[in-house]
């Protein structure tokens, strides 16, 4: 549910720090949907929301998603156009009295979400890889983060526990792991996956996907502390 007039929480209307959601609608392999980073990156945002006085926004449900062009479905906007939509956003949030933007990301290929912060001033970027590390530790998540890349372990927990509806059949014999991935960005993932996975869903679990929101609400107050300073 996006927020409204009607279920915005009250704590909201007094918010410096607003919540960016940010996806993409890329493919996800055999098992998981085009808006799989749209889905986590909205619990991830949802559970912060939950419990610190943030403002909720709707969520960016197309970003740059290019390396996954091989595979139908997959749609993406230029990285010059994912800043100046962000910008606007920021510009717009600070005429509103909401000084403060946090990009929840949940696409890797998103790179150029790390220049917009560090060209900003009062915004950030969650999760970071340390956030992932503390979350990934916590729910006891097997795979590494290097061959967790794409639809694997990580993103396949976190679906079962929030959207288990969504999955298709499959996930338990959909592992594939291609740990070097050197020219990625000029060949696309498509070199290295027929099946648009990187990782081993096998594993995962919908405690699993529990635990890793639990870690990144806990580890977000880190990130609320130095936007409040």
């Amino acid at each position: 549910m996006l927020p409204t007039e009607t279920t915005v929480d009250t704590r909201e209307r007094g918010a410096i720090v607003a919540l960016l959601p940010i996806g993409s609608h890329e493919q996800h392999g055999p098992h998981l949907p085009l808006s799989t980073d749209t889905l986590i990156a909205c619990a991830i945002a949802r559970e912060i929301a939950a419990a610190y006085p943030v403002q909720l926004l709707p969520p960016i449900t197309i970003s740059c998603s290019h390396e996954h062009a091989a595979w139908p479905g997959t749609v993406s906007i230029s990285a010059r156009t994912l800043y100046a939509v962000i910008t606007d956003i920021a510009e717009s949030l600070r005429r509103a009295s909401v000084p403060n933007l946090v990009l929840v990301n949940a696409h890797g290929g998103n790179y150029v979400l790390s220049n917009i912060v560090q060209e900003a001033t009062g915004m950030a970027l969650f999760p970071g890889s340390a956030d992932w590390t503390g979350a990934r530790n916590q729910a006891g998540v097997e795979t590494s983060a290097r061959s967790d890349m794409h639809a694997g372990e990580l993103e396949t927990s976190i679906l079962l526990h929030t959207n288990p509806e969504v999955l298709r059949p499959g996930w338990e014999t959909s592992d594939h792991l291609a740990d070097e991935r050197p020219h990625l960005l000029t060949l696309g993932l498509a070199a290295y996956t027929e099946s648009g996975v990187v990782g081993r869903p096998s594993l995962a679990s919908a405690g699993k996907g529990a635990e890793l929101l639990a870690g990144l609400v806990d580890s977000f107050a880190h990130t609320l502390a130095v936007l409040a300073r």
